[in-house]
């Protein structure tokens, strides 16, 4: 199209591929920002970079296209409001993350399609019927699987891992609402912008230098990683609606698993396993239901 914007296609296989790809960058984001949180750096710089470098790989590959390629927004509210909800979950989960093994932080992320499913009532208009209102319980007694409030083994941390996800489902409704509206370089630049602005006045109050090798790779991959996991989510949702991408996003926890177990020495429990594939269970429940009824609202995996 002439306007750099390109039109909602059916093309579901091409999507799922995509999807299934954004999932392995994806998951190095969660696990960078543990392994720099360790090292000692501030969450606020971490955020920073994560935007920073995210903003200049936006900058660098589309600016040559002009800048109206990037500025260019035919709704700049819903941009606006699409990048705050962003950041507010990389905040809520890059907090998390100093607390909680990585992979307790990827299923809790795995009730996003359940919030969302809870939202699309005052923010869509949508009628939950019986049916999906019984699966989202049972997602969230999943949740609790995970958590296990009231053990020895609970932390108050997970309350962030929530918010985040919750800031990921109004995220994912506003996404697949920009889908052929403005485009992916559209999308992208604005939410790292405005992530930036925000984060700025605080990055740089204590600012801490990597000390190794792999403390500057982290530092690095996590903004690298966050670009091409957020341009492929966002190209993937032109090629397929999100109740049909949604259950390929359940991969990434057996990925946030190895990399938890090899890097951190934290091997995944029984306990998250078995909640985990209830909340992934009911995920996948609500998005065949969505797709029956023809109101596919169920998003992708959201990534910080």
């Amino acid at each position: 199209m002439s306007n750099g914007i390109a039109p909602i296609e059916e093309r579901r296989m091409l999507g799922i591929g995509i999807v299934l790809l954004s999932q392995l960058f994806g998951a190095m984001i969660d696990p960078s920002a543990k392994w720099l949180s360790g090292a000692g750096l501030p969450t606020t710089e971490i955020i920073f970079v994560r935007y920073g470098v995210h903003l200049l790989m936006v900058l660098a590959v589309f600016l040559p296209q002009g800048p109206a390629a990037l500025v260019r927004t035919r709704n700049l509210k819903l941009e606006l409001a699409r990048g705050f909800a962003l950041f507010g979950a990389t905040v809520f989960n890059f907090l998390a993350v100093r607390f909680l093994p990585v992979t307790m932080t990827g299923a809790i992320q795995f009730t996003l399609p359940l919030i969302v499913c809870v939202l699309s009532i005052p923010l869509l208009g949508e009628i939950v019927g019986w049916r999906r209102w019984s699966a989202i319980v049972v997602g969230f007694i999943g949740v609790l699987v995970i958590i296990r409030p009231g053990t020895g083994d609970f932390n108050p941390a997970v309350f962030l891992s929530l918010a985040g996800a919750t800031s990921g489902a109004f995220y994912s409704i506003l996404m697949r609402k920009l889908a052929g509206v403005d485009s992916p370089a559209t999308q992208q630049f604005y939410a790292s912008l405005l992530a930036v602005a925000c984060i700025a006045p605080f990055a740089f109050g204590n600012w801490v230098w990597p000390q190794d090798a792999a403390s500057w790779g982290a530092l690095a991959l996590v903004g690298i990683a966050g670009m091409l996991t957020h341009q492929l989510v966002t190209v993937a949702a032109r090629y397929a609606p999100a109740s049909v991408l949604a259950p390929f996003s359940y991969l990434q926890i057996v990925y946030l698993s190895l990399i938890s177990w090899l890097l951190f020495k934290q091997p995944p429990t029984a306990w998250l396993f078995a909640g985990a594939v209830i909340v992934i269970g009911s995920g996948i429940y609500l998005g065949l239901r969505e797709r029956k009824l023809a109101r596919p609202i169920t998003p992708p995996m959201v990534e910080d």
